[in-house]
């Protein structure tokens, strides 16, 4: 008899019995990833004696038990094993790692990576292998759900819905977990409302903090404010890429029932493994500036190794997604790195080419991309990725040296350095101007120069990137038609390009969107906060700057966030969200197709001017 014979007799003896048996497992399969996710929860986010520590760990265990049963399960019925195998490669691999760590805490009383990474100072790495492997089996179980889910055809879910009640899912998960008593140093967690603005700045990248990050959380505490960092900024590139990417074609009914179908079906790597090349890239990018990181960090300024790695990666994470949160006290500005030079420069790196946005940088550095253009040297980027390009490039140059001509002088904040000093402090804070980084007192900076930052605050980022504002784009198409206004052109243009009515006018509708915002909230934050407005120090401009930096989801601050009051946190909340999902949500609103009609009212005309 043949392996194919015995396989076959194999195959007709568990036919019977493979529906039945895999959706019994996949029932359990939902009971068993939440009590295992929830004694992960409960383990790292509360003090527990050794007896319920012990217990919640075997919880966990069962849980990693079962998940290998389950996979073997859906191996031995599958009818083609070797096929089953290629398809799941990764998943296999996950479970390979879960024997070798099963088999290795049997006979060694600790898992495998933590014996293998100890000699190197790095620890608690089980821990961290916990976590991934346990979110990586929640994200499996969420798709398998929208996918089985019998009421979710009869719903067509909007992008721009899915994406804003994903953020807000994000940032009420944030909310408790940063208020479990583990994640602080007093043992006590946060209070709500403190736990929901830190949750938010995290997940919408803002980085307006009212707590010291670096003494206030506990690494656990750390550790939720990355996660939030990166999926926030994941959620951020790929619905923005997603718009990028259809703005290239134009969006019509068609396409919307594409990717209308395409949320639905939950697909984590579809549209072409546009999603994929997201996640790769973003985090191939972010490890890269880790190691620079971890090179670069002057002296003895960690504990050891692991402390230095995860700040590293922490930072990185951080500059990429430009959320500006740093584990330093006060910002890079902090006197153990005010000075390094290399730091700043790895992290302004990091800030550009996450504010550039994935469609560009997958234009600029592809590797298709970059073997066309050496074929064909006539080959020129693309229209899209010369406005995010020389736009940033522009904003960055101007203002360098307007930082470098208004605050050099007597009493400025770069007075005291030298040249190298002025230029890296300049070129930093021009360009992380959509991040919040700061290293310098952003409060000291003088009213002339804090205005100019607010102008480059309001302008922001550019498309399908991490970063708020306007956009470089949006910036662009108008001042191209104010331009082509002035030149008495009937179409504007840009580098040798028409822009359509259409473009222009969603243009034109995100400006007025962010004006209107910055007005309202500026407004209601002179109406909350008359102590600032009284105080000695602070005035106006103080509270513009921070409805600017919320609204443009950035995060630099005056120094202000920790005197706002509740109702201002509230406004500063609800900017960050707005500031979001909004410019997103209006540029896909605009986007949408439009039914057309054979007539036109008659044309009225006034006096514009």
């Amino acid at each position: 008899m043949t392996l194919n014979d015995f396989r076959e007799r194999i195959n007709v003896f568990l036919h019977p019995r493979r529906e039945g048996v895999l959706n019994a497992f996949r029932t359990l399969n939902v009971f068993v990833t939440l009590l295992a996710f929830g004694s992960l929860i409960a383990y790292y986010g509360y003090p527990f004696d050794s007896d319920t520590a012990a217990q919640l760990i075997t919880c966990i265990k069962v849980g990693f038990g079962f998940y290998i049963l389950h996979f073997f399960i859906r191996w031995t019925f599958d009818f083609h094993p070797l096929r089953f195998l290629r398809s799941n490669a990764f998943e296999a691999a996950v479970m390979a790692l879960l024997i070798l760590e099963g088999v290795s805490d049997i006979l060694t009383g600790k898992v495998f990576l933590g014996r293998a990474l100890s000699p190197l100072g790095i620890e608690s790495v089980e821990d961290w292998t916990v976590w991934l492997v346990q979110a990586y089996f929640l994200v499996v179980l969420v798709i398998e759900l929208s996918d089985r889910a019998r009421t979710l055809p009869r719903f067509r879910f909007h992008p721009a819905t899915l994406f804003i009640f994903s953020f807000l899912f994000l940032i009420l998960s944030g909310t408790g977990l940063l208020m479990l008593p583990e994640m602080t140093t007093d043992g006590l967690g946060m209070p709500f409302f403190d736990a929901l603005f830190t949750s938010t700045s995290a997940t919408c990248v803002t980085g307006l903090m009212i707590e010291n990050t670096e003494t206030f959380f506990t690494h656990k505490g750390h550790v939720v404010l990355m996660v939030l960092i990166k999926l926030g900024g994941l959620n951020i590139i790929a619905f923005g890429s997603l718009i990028a990417l259809l703005a290239r074609f134009g969006v019509g009914v068609r396409q919307h029932e594409v990717i209308e179908d395409f949320v639905n079906r939950g697909s984590i790597l579809g549209t072409r493994g546009m999603l994929s090349r997201v996640i790769l890239w973003s985090i191939g990018i972010e490890v890269l500036g880790a190691l620079l990181l971890f090179i670069f960090w002057p002296g003895q300024l960690f504990d050891g190794p692991s402390d230095r790695l995860f700040n590293s990666l922490f930072l990185s994470i951080s500059a990429f997604n430009n959320a500006g949160i740093s584990l330093f006290g006060d910002g890079l500005a902090d006197g153990r790195v005010a000075g390094a030079w290399l730091v700043h420069w790895t992290v302004t790196l990091l800030v550009f080419i996450g504010a550039l946005g994935m469609v560009a940088v997958f234009d600029l550095f592809g590797r298709d991309n970059l073997q066309e253009r050496m074929r064909k040297p006539w080959k020129r980027i693309g229209f899209a990725t010369k406005i995010a390009l020389y736009y940033s490039l522009g904003l960055v140059a101007i203002g360098a040296i307007s930082y470098l001509l208004l605050e050099s002088g007597q009493g400025g904040t770069i007075a005291d350095m030298g040249w190298t000093g002025r230029i890296t402090t300049a070129v930093f804070q021009s360009a992380t101007r959509t991040s919040g980084f700061n290293t310098v007192d952003i409060g000291a900076i003088g009213t002339p120069m804090l205005f100019m930052l607010v102008i480059l605050m309001f302008i922001g980022a550019s498309s399908s990137s991490t970063g708020g504002g306007i956009k470089t784009s949006t910036f662009a198409v108008v001042i191209s038609d104010v331009m082509g206004t002035i030149r008495g052109r009937q179409h504007p243009q840009l580098f040798q390009r028409s822009i359509s009515t259409a473009l222009t006018t969603r243009a034109w509708g995100i400006l007025m969107f962010f004006i209107v915002g910055n007005l309202l909230g500026t407004f209601a934050l002179s109406i909350t906060e008359p102590h600032i407005l009284a105080g000695s120090d602070r005035g106006f401009l103080q509270l513009l700057f921070e409805q600017v930096s919320a609204l443009g989801t950035v995060g630099l601050s005056t120094g202000i966030t920790h005197e706002i009051s509740g109702l201002g946190r509230g406004i500063l909340i609800a900017s960050m969200i707005i500031g979001r999902v909004g410019t997103l949500t209006v540029a896909f609103a605009f986007s949408r197709a439009v039914v057309s009609r054979n007539y036109k009212y008659p044309e009225g005309h006034t006096m514009v001017g």
